[in-house]
């Protein structure tokens, strides 16, 4: 590949990305962004101990999800300067010894301050996805991102169900010291495992982070598919904020029930590298005219099966929802990693600052909504955001016929 020069140590085939390779991009992104998701439900736990209020104990999530968002925005940018090897391998340290602070944390401002950085270093997960995505030939590349992110998906879906039973035996701050060390393993393991890929661009640090702008307002692309999947995130934290609370108070479930709803819900995961192979055969508008169309049908159905109290039927339309989510997410990557340029880092993370943005409305809408309408509220408020990104879809199809015109 033209951005990349012969470097010693290991170094992926020539053919292009190794399975191995694939196979430790795809782990290292669900152990890393797992980290984001483990204090949500420990919430209840961690606040009493640290003396924090009721009223904010939803720091230690927000707090997490902003250090990701300032990483997203000042780590990631650095895979198109930094060698990218070196790179991973320094958020994933850092990170490590986030978690130990977060386990060890004597008091909630330590405990804040710890989790904050947690979500900083964690957005490295998102310079293994473009990394990989690198590595891979044209023809394959959309398989090679669905594989990596099936191992993303699965971490986000499984953190919060581990979080629970590990808590459940050993407590909270075992969670994160468990995790920190995964995160010593897992950097060891990638050491030997990932290839060195250096970025031929020249560019400073300051150039990189202006020239984000310029790559939003130049690419109609990328502007397109961060607002499709940052509309389907959204629906997404819709339905998993206001699942948990459906199946307290109308099924009567405690942690560890929902926690295996959780686990039965990340099998959505799936579905990714079937939508990596749809996207390298020329199907990603109509794979992403079914995903939207699936999402929004997924959201009335799951409403429904709430309604007449069919926990297996709301197992399927999770399964439906989540693995729709998955196939929108890989088919957009798939469309922005082959943008021409070599500023893949800075793409994923214009990318994935909107879609976080948007995303992140998901969970104060579905608290609003399900404490004022109940979960037909909340799956109503999904539907709804999921007409609005499909009519927003459609319209990509008149633009193409006027350019044509």
């Amino acid at each position: 590949m033209d951005d990349l020069r012969p470097v010693a140590g290991p170094r992926a085939a020539s053919g292009g990305i190794t399975p191995a390779v694939t196979i430790a991009c795809a782990v290292a992104c669900g152990v890393i962004v797992a980290n984001l998701y483990y204090a949500q439900p420990l919430i209840a736990l961690i606040a009493p101990e640290l003396h924090l209020g009721a009223n904010i104990g939803g720091l230690i999530v927000t707090l997490t999800m902003f250090g990701y968002a300032a990483g997203l925005l000042l780590i990631v940018p650095l895979a198109d300067r930094i060698e990218n090897r070196r790179l991973i391998l320094a958020t994933i340290a850092a990170t490590a010894l986030a978690l130990a602070g977060l386990a060890a944390a004597p008091s909630a401002v330590a405990f804040l301050i710890a989790a904050m950085l947690v979500g900083f270093c964690s957005s490295g997960c998102q310079i293994v996805v473009p990394f990989a995505a690198a590595l891979a030939p044209h023809e394959t590349r959309g398989a090679t991102i669905g594989n990596v992110m099936s191992g993303l998906l699965a971490g986000i879906m499984l953190s919060r169900p581990v979080a629970s039973l590990i808590a459940e035996v050993a407590g909270w701050r075992a969670v994160f010291g468990v995790s920190a060390v995964l995160m010593v393993v897992l950097g060891l393991w990638l050491a030997r495992a990932l290839p060195e890929r250096r970025p031929t661009s020249g560019q400073g640090y300051g150039h990189i982070l202006r020239s984000m702008g310029h790559i939003l307002l130049r690419e109609r692309k990328l502007q397109r598919r961060a607002a499709y999947q940052g509309f389907v995130f959204a629906i997404f934290n819709i339905f998993w904020t206001s699942a948990p609370l459906l199946l307290a108070d109308r099924f009567g479930f405690h942690q560890t029930g929902i926690a295996l709803f959780a686990l039965a819900g990340a099998a959505g995961a799936l579905t990714a590298p079937i939508a990596g192979r749809l996207g390298d055969k020329g199907y990603i508008r109509l794979g992403t005219a079914a995903a939207l169309l699936t999402i929004t049908v997924s959201c009335l159905l799951a409403g429904w099966s709430g309604a007449i109290h069919s926990l297996a039927l709301l197992v399927v339309f999770a399964l439906t929802l989540d693995g729709a989510t998955q196939i929108n997410q890989v088919l957009g990557q798939r469309v922005i990693f082959s943008l021409p340029g070599e500023d893949r880092g800075r793409v994923n993370a214009v990318y994935m600052t909107i879609l976080f943005v948007l995303g992140a409305s998901g969970s104060a809408i579905a608290t609003l909504a399900y404490h004022a309408a109940g979960w037909w509220g909340a799956m109503g408020a999904g539907a709804v955001l999921g007409s609005v990104v499909t009519l927003l879809f459609a319209t990509e199809w008149l633009e193409r016929r006027g350019q044509a015109h």
